[in-house]
């Protein structure tokens, strides 16, 4: 038996490496996916959504949009064409938690620094505060790149709307008039074809984590196509 073995030594050997390779490919091959779901207003939680909204179950996404950047700049869905992006809503006086989902956001910017398929997308839900010199000062302040961080202001309605309509970000109603005012935490992680991809807390150190953990699963989707 043993003289048999050691005739065979190295075919055996042989045998045990494929088998391996093998194995390992088949795992691959068989491992599924990961990937990220496409939110459509029936998966978000109701609160979120619009009455209006609420048995769509496809082809939600983010309607077209015209609002004025930090730099007087007309910003539309042309500025975010094949991009993927994060969106959030904030003002430059809000003194809780906007500070921190700016200061967080700031950390996501430095993350996709050198990655031109990721922008960054903040609309303040007072604009009749957050001029467009406003905002230009509060970006100094806090160290938003221009070429990767629009922050945006313009018709009060339109926000108010891209909010609750586009990105399912607010939990209150309203209709964008003098009185109505919104709050949210939720950052939005937005796809090239302009569906939701992903709902974080701005406010939390591991929700930051996720999203770019998720933003790296999304962008491997796009690689492998």
């Amino acid at each position: 038996m043993l003289q048999f073995f050691s005739k065979f030594k190295f075919f055996f050997v042989v045998l045990g490496i494929l088998s391996v390779f093998i194995l390992y490919f088949m795992y691959n091959a068989l491992k599924p996916e990961n990937r990220l779901p496409v939110y459509q207003p029936h998966m978000v939680n109701p609160e979120l959504v619009d009455s209006t909204l609420l048995d769509v179950k496809k082809y939600h996404t983010i309607a077209d949009f015209s609002l004025t950047n930090q730099n007087g700049e007309t910003i539309t869905q042309d500025n975010y064409k094949d991009k993927i992006y994060v969106a959030d809503f904030f003002f430059t006086t809000c003194p809780t938690i906007c500070p921190i989902m700016t200061k967080n956001m700031v950390a996501v910017q430095q993350a996709i620094l050198d990655d031109d398929d990721v922008l960054l997308l903040s609309h303040t839900v007072t604009p009749q505060i957050d001029s467009v010199a406003q905002l230009k000062k509060y970006a100094r302040e806090k160290g938003v790149l221009d070429h990767k961080w629009n922050l945006v202001t313009g018709d009060k309605k339109q926000i108010y709307q891209l909010a609750r309509k586009s990105y399912l970000a607010v939990k209150t109603d309203g209709d964008g008039g003098p009185f109505d005012m919104i709050h949210t935490e939720n950052f939005i992680l937005v796809d090239k074809e302009k569906r939701i991809r992903g709902f974080y807390d701005g406010t939390q150190p591991e929700e930051i984590e996720k999203l770019l953990e998720d933003l790296k699963v999304l962008k491997d989707g796009y690689n492998r196509e």
